[in-house]
């Protein structure tokens, strides 16, 4: 007994040991970019639901997590602004229809978008680029057009914030409010009717890490002085939101790294409690069923599983990798050394434009001389997926 005794003493001190270290260590910054309102991370938007208000006091606002025509659908009467603040934005034709109808009404829509396609960018004839920076430490300067809201010095932000911008757009009908290095537009308006729709391809403008600086807060407010005191705000949460509900039990679990140890420890338990059932029970033979090709539903589930633990550094090497086959297997390249010679040999072979292909170089170039893969960030990822994509386009 007094053995049995000695365990219990050394297992309740274990166990007391370890809850006083969870209780005591710092907590762990979470940098991925969720723009959630109940998120307090760097990239949640915690601090811009709470103090829109002060921007505009008369507005009330409403939270929608349907997609753009049903929210349209169902929206208050009177004039509103909607928000859209996400890192991808697909817009289909349904959306963007009812998306005229509802600024030709005398509404706006604000949206903040590292990625824009669909109908919207079709429409609109917009394309956004990127000055790449595996690093994230470039400060890029942004700076207003209009007079009155331009300053002396420019705005400028950390963590590669303002890399992106508007690479391509219509200048017939679209007014450019803020550009970076005074060049590229950073900010632009569309008119339609008695409304209008701003866009920008810097989201992480509106967090929580760029609205706690001074700069921030000031350059968001003034990006927000181009929309009317409307009745309502509309916060549209559908390209925010996880496909499963955002409330689920699970999704609280594994919030919180004591609840998903505990979760984790209950599925191992009932796994031995079933293998040992097994031992002491014949088996049912179980009546099989033809397969199934599964191949989309995989498909989704790894897609789903990248998407979850942002290992960016991973998919661009795989992508790289396969990249690079695909010029040895076609065109018998030789892929040891991507210096100036290979890039010209790759022009004449494919016929593809020269900056493409040197643009596409330099990032591979870029990535394989990084010493810190893992600060890789959603806009890097997107801007070299495009550009290798556009090289299968084009070469056929």
């Amino acid at each position: 007994m007094s053995g049995l005794r000695r365990y219990f003493i050394f297992g309740g001190l274990l166990l007391a040991f370890y809850f006083i270290a969870q209780y005591t260590k710092p907590p762990v910054i979470n940098w991925n970019t969720t723009y959630l309102p109940e998120d307090k991370n760097p990239f949640g938007t915690y601090i811009l639901r709470n103090h829109i208000k002060d921007i505009f006091p008369k507005s009330v606002q409403k939270v929608y997590k349907t997609d753009i025509y049903n929210t349209l659908k169902t929206v208050p009467k009177g004039e509103s602004n909607y928000f859209i603040i996400t890192s991808i934005l697909k817009v289909e034709k349904l959306d963007f229809t009812a998306m005229r109808k509802y600024m030709e009404a005398g509404n706006h829509i604000f949206i903040a978008a590292f990625q824009m396609d669909g109908a919207l960018a079709d429409s609109l004839k917009i394309e956004i680029s990127s000055d790449f920076d595996f690093q994230n430490k470039t400060k890029y300067p942004l700076n207003f057009t209009s007079p009155y809201l331009r300053r002396n010095m420019d705005y400028y932000f950390e963590k590669g914030i303002a890399a992106q911008y508007f690479a391509s757009l219509d200048t017939a009908k679209a007014l450019v409010l803020a550009r970076k290095y005074d060049v590229k537009p950073n900010l632009v308006q569309y008119r339609f009717g008695k409304g209008s729709l701003l866009l920008c391809p810097n989201p992480q403008l509106f967090t929580n890490y760029s609205l706690l600086n001074e700069n921030g807060s000031d350059y968001a407010a003034k990006v927000f002085s181009y929309l009317p005191q409307a009745k309502t705000i509309i916060w549209d949460e559908y390209y925010v939101r996880p496909v499963a509900d955002e409330q689920s039990v699970l999704r609280v679990l594994f919030s919180y790294d004591e609840l998903r140890w505990a979760y984790y420890l209950a599925l191992i338990g009932l796994v031995i409690f079933v293998l040992y059932e097994m031992k002491r029970r014949q088996r049912i033979i179980p009546i099989l069923d033809p397969l199934k090709n599964s191949a989309v539903e995989f498909a989704q589930v790894i897609g789903t599983v990248y998407y979850q633990q942002r290992n960016h550094h991973d998919i661009i090497g795989k992508k790289i990798s396969y990249f690079l086959e695909y010029l040895r297997n076609k065109y018998r390249l030789k892929t040891a050394e991507l210096d100036q010679e290979f890039i010209e040999t790759l022009t004449k072979i494919t016929g593809i434009d020269a900056t493409l292909i040197e643009q596409l170089i330099g990032y591979i170039n870029a990535f394989n001389n990084m010493e810190d893969k893992a600060n890789i960030s959603d806009q890097n990822l997107i801007e070299f997926n495009k550009l290798i994509e556009r090289f299968y386009r084009l070469d056929v």
